[in-house]
């Protein structure tokens, strides 16, 4: 398994939708299963989405469980 500083420096695709059950915004990572957060505005998503990411990258290193590489566009 690589280091963290490799998994963080990759290109994730971030979502984020309107979440219309609670308002706000729901931000989340698909090549990271699980990896999902809120924010009241995009901008807290945005700054939601990189603590959680930050978070699930460590906790799967720690815990030895696979970490995707984000699919790129082309490779679609």
């Amino acid at each position: 398994m690589k280091a963290f500083e490799y998994y963080i420096s990759l290109p994730y695709r971030l979502e984020i939708v309107p979440d219309s059950d609670e308002g706000g915004y729901v931000a989340r990572y698909p090549d990271l299963p699980g990896c999902i957060t809120v924010g009241n505005s995009i901008e807290d998503a945005v700054a939601n989405a990189a603590d959680a990411k930050r978070e699930w990258l460590i906790a799967a290193l720690e815990s030895g469980t696979a970490i995707n590489e984000p699919v790129v566009l082309g490779d679609l």
